[in-house]
């Protein structure tokens, strides 16, 4: 009798149209899809720490209000709300917070929603002209139209009180000022204004 054997049957990649080359891009495509998910994490790891404030060194002495983020403050010194020029002026930009305090001294009154000076007395950050973007900042008598602002402590921002859509910001280019450095002072909108132009901190006297 007669035993025939079985024959094994082996399957062929070619049988189904799989082809050597195909084989070899497998590995390859695994391993590009490894390398893009890490530079998907990469570039998410970097957009958080873009958005993390870099906090400045503050050394002004309060009352003072600040921005929260340094931006490109070459000292590391913050921003804070300044007259222009030494001493008394009746226009007002952002400019380093210097070390001794002085004209960047600065508090806001929540029952008046005034911004006022903590160095020349009777005297109140106001709008100089009716809101609206690029509006500028003036230091006049306390008591003036365009002096009523609202403060939101969790987005840091002053608004006109009659006016919600607008937020008191800092220019995007920091400029010499001396020693210093100084920025714009205005009104921009809020919706379109990135967060760390326009969120600020208030820092009382004890």
């Amino acid at each position: 009798m007669l035993i025939s054997a079985k024959k094994s049957t082996k399957i062929s990649p070619a049988r189904y149209g799989i082809t050597s080359a195909f084989l070899a891009v497998v590995p390859i495509s695994a391993a590009v899809a490894t390398a893009v998910s890490v530079f998907a994490v990469a570039a998410v790891a970097a957009a958080v720490a873009v958005a993390v404030a870099a906090e400045p060194d503050l050394k002004t002495p309060a009352p003072v209000i600040y921005l929260a983020d340094n931006l490109d403050e070459k000292d590391n010194l913050g921003w804070c709300i300044d007259t222009v020029g030494r001493g008394l002026s009746d226009r007002l930009h952002a400019h380093s917070c210097k070390p001794r305090g002085g004209d960047v001294q600065f508090r806001f009154d929540g029952k008046t929603g005034q911004i006022q000076s903590a160095t020349f007395d009777g005297k109140c950050a106001q709008l100089l002209n009716a809101a609206g973007n690029g509006v500028n900042m003036g230091l006049l008598d306390c008591g003036g139209k365009g002096q009523a602002f609202t403060f939101d402590a969790d987005s840091g921002e002053f608004r006109p009180k009659f006016d919600a859509s607008l937020c008191l910001v800092v220019g995007a280019n920091g400029r010499s000022a001396g020693p210093f450095m100084s920025r714009d002072l205005k009104l921009e909108s809020c919706a379109s204004t990135d967060p760390k132009f326009k969120r600020w901190v208030i820092s009382a006297a004890n």
